[in-house]
Order: C-alpha cells, then structure tokens, then sequence
C-alpha cells in the first residue's frame, strides 16, 4: 500500500460513491476504480460493497479507513518537519477581498493543528488576478472566487455561494424580496480595470447592453464604496456583510459564486496538498 493508493482509499470512503470521490480527487472514475480493485487484490480482501447508487464499507474496510486516516496525518506532519528542517517552512496565501474570512477561522486551526510549524504568509490581491496571486506566482496557494480563466491552475470548490445586487438602503428596489438582472440593466454598473481577466469581468460587470460609464474599482471596499456615493450597480455574495446604508438583493437569474482553493497544478509542494486536503475536509464536514 502506497499513501497515493490510500489516499484514493479514503476519499471513497468519506464520500461513498465513486463518481464524487473522482471529482474530489480532480481524476477520472475508471483510474479510481482500479486503483481500488488493485489494493483490494493486494489485500485479499473486499473493502466496498458495491451498488447503482454508491458504496458501503465492509468491516474490512471501516477497519482500513481508520487505519488510512491515522498514517495520511502521521505522513503529513513528517513532511511538515522536514521542510522545518530544510528552512522551507513557509506557505504564501493570496487571498481576495474577503475570502480568508470566509474561509472560517476552522480551516486556520486545523491546519495550525497539522502543520504548527510553518509559517503562513498572507497576500492580498485586488480584482485584476482573481487567481490571488498564483498566476504571477506571488501565491503558493489561493482562496478565491471563480469564474476565471485557469488554464494551469486546479480548483476546489469549497462552497457555492448565492448572489445580490448590492444597491443604497434609499433605492426604490432596494424593499424587493428579489431582483432580475434586466430590471437593474440600466443602471451605471461599475468597471474592471483595462487587462482584468475576461471570465472574471463577464461574470462581475454589467450584462450585455448595460451602461459601460460606471466607476472602475480594484477591490470589494471600492465597489462599496462606489455604490454608497454614486448609487452605482454592484453584485456580491449574499455573505459579504455590508456597510451601513447598503442593502443586498439576491439575483433570481444569477449563477452562484464558488468560493475556492486553488493551485498551480504542477506545483509539488507538499504544504500545498496538505492546505488543500484540509480545507477540503473542514468544508465536507462543515
């Protein structure tokens, strides 16, 4: 047994299907299938019963889960000494807006927990690299929002995410239960700045036909700012806490935000699978 193989191992039996534990894995089905089989073969025993709408553990494998479990965190915090040893205990974390924050102080203690250690260095990044710094490869990992382009970049997404027009407590829609984007179309909606990724600004901006003549913001503060001034058009997740004298409506025909982790994919730096695999955990569990 490898910890590679393990790792699959566990993933499928805190999910109990194979289609959810593939996607969790950013793999295919049928390489985790075998994998399965192979170690199931290595061990001679069965460890899933199978059916159409999932998997159950046999007492083999319950027995194995627990087992997994214990010698993934036991490999996790050899790893976190080493690079103690060697002097690379450092993580550099982009963040944008607030997404630390909504990333829950949980994850920060449970990976305090695995890795007490490292040292966690924090970078903020505004609304031009919504990949928080790992395109320019400031960032060793990010938490973030989609939708952006990334080409080179995996994602993990920890929490989807409703979405609102932010609008002035004084706005005639602002006493709506829910809004429509095309009754806000006419509005002056704010503006990325020139170079800011095209996924990103078509999913942020205004919808097609809008006033282009809003103000250009950089980050969240600007964006709220620019609203409780200029009475500008804004969206934002329903869970971004407003200042006073805003008001959030949600967007019926608004595709929802995912909050993220993310990371270059040919990044080998165990501190970053071992981020990822917890925050992914902290967020199952939540």
């Amino acid at each position: 047994m490898d910890l590679r193989t393990l790792r699959y191992f566990v993933a499928v039996a805190d999910e109990l299907h194979f289609g959810r534990a593939a996607a969790r894995l950013h793999m295919s089905q049928p390489p985790l299938s075998r994998a399965i089989r192979q170690l199931e073969a290595d061990l001679g025993c069965e460890l899933l019963h199978r059916a159409p709408g999932g998997v159950t553990l046999t007492a083999a494998g319950s027995a194995l889960h627990d087992e997994a479990r214990a010698l993934l965190a036991q490999a996790e915090q050899a790893r976190a000494r080493v690079l103690a040893i060697a002097g690379s205990a450092t993580l550099t974390l982009g963040t944008l807006g607030d997404s630390a924050e909504q990333a829950g102080a949980r994850l920060v203690s449970e990976f305090r927990r695995a890795h007490p250690g490292i040292r966690v260095r924090i970078r903020e990044f505004d609304f031009t690299d919504p990949t928080a710094g790992l395109r320019t490869g400031l960032a060793d990992v990010a938490l973030t929002r989609t939708p952006f382009e990334h080409k080179g970049i995996a994602v993990h997404t920890l929490r989807s995410d409703p979405i609102g027009v932010v609008l002035r407590a004084d706005d005639p829609l602002a006493g709506r239960e829910r809004l429509e984007v095309r009754e806000i179309a006419d509005r002056d909606w704010f503006q990325l700045p020139e170079g800011t990724d095209p996924i990103w600004r078509a999913y942020w901006t205004q919808p097609a036909g809008a006033r282009t003549d809003g103000p250009v913001v950089r980050t969240v503060h600007e964006c709220m700012q620019a609203v409780l001034w200029n009475g500008s058009v804004g969206l934002a997740p329903l869970v971004h806490t407003l200042p006073d004298g805003l008001r959030a409506v949600p967007l019926s025909d608004a595709a929802p935000s995912n909050l993220v982790v993310a990371w270059q994919r040919t990044d080998r730096n165990p501190l970053i699978d071992s981020f990822r695999r917890i925050a992914a955990e902290v967020y199952r569990t939540h």
